[in-house]
Parts: structure tokens; sequence; C-alpha cells
């Protein structure tokens, strides 16, 4: 199942007509959508505006790729159940942010190896042409690493 969520804020219509698109052209019947209120209702994917959280994590643990915005809680989720995930930042420019720290956010987790991006919604096409090649990082742990708290705690005491 390909789970594909805009997060708990804001719709975000671009990257869910590109994936129900990619769901209609690839005859693909296992594509669900989380859009919250959008304008765009996908045509060949099922979907829901929201989903209780029990009902979100399940699609999570459930899914073969997790398809999302840059948000860091959709992003660091996604990796504790280590799941690929493939993440179209949203742009300010467009009216989808107030900044565009999603763009920071996507490309220091790609460089990390931890996830796919798309820049656009060209590349999102090109990832999803290839959906069978996308793989799970490592996972990770639901709390930051020892060596990151101290760090912390030491800058914060200076």
């Amino acid at each position: 199942m390909i789970f594909a969520t805009v997060g708990g804020q804001l719709p975000f219509d671009r990257m869910i007509r590109v994936v129900d698109e990619w769901a209609g052209t690839a005859g693909r019947d296992d594509v669900f959508c989380q859009i919250l209120d959008g304008t765009f209702e996908p045509e060949h994917a099922e979907w829901a505006r929201t989903l209780p959280l029990e009902a979100f994590h399940e699609r999570l643990l459930g899914a073969d790729l997790i398809i999302a915005h840059a948000g860091m809680g959709t992003i660091l989720t996604a990796l504790e159940v280590g799941r690929p995930v493939l993440v179209l930042p949203r742009r300010a420019s467009l009216g989808e942010q107030r900044n565009d720290h999603q763009l920071a956010t996507a490309e220091r987790f790609r460089s990390g190896g931890q996830v796919h991006v798309a820049m656009d919604e060209s590349e999102l096409r090109e990832r999803l042409a290839n959906v069978d090649e996308l793989t799970a990082a490592p996972t990770i742990g639901p709390r930051a690493s020892d060596e990151l708290l101290t760090a912390i705690r030491e800058f914060v005491r200076r």
C-alpha cells in the first residue's frame, strides 16, 4: 500500500494531484491519500480528509511507501516505523507555506540518506515511475540519542 499524507496542518493539492494521476496511469489500486481540506479530491486513489491518530499509524505501519510533504513530524514518524519515505517540499512561492524551510529539511534528510526527495512535480513523477526502487533508511528510535541530548544540555549551559 502507498500512503500519501499532507500532514496535519495544511492541504497540499500539488502533491496529491500528482500521486492521484500516477495511481490512475499506473493502474494502482493500493494508494490512499490523506488530504485535509484540499480542493483537489483524488479520482484514482482512496482518500480521507483526516484520520484518527490510531488509523494514521495503521496506515503508516501498513505502507510499502510513504509519500509526504517535508514536515518533520511526518518524516520522523516514517523513519521510526522503518518505511521508505518520498517527500515533496512545500514552497512558499506557491503559497503552500510561510517560508521555504521544507526545502532545507528535505535536503538535510536526503544528504543523510534518510529520505527520497522530489523537488518538483516532474521529479515526483520520475520517482513514482520507479517506485519499487525506493528503499527504507535504517529505523530511528522514538527519542533523541544520549549524545545529542548531552550536546544540547552543554550548549544551553553556556
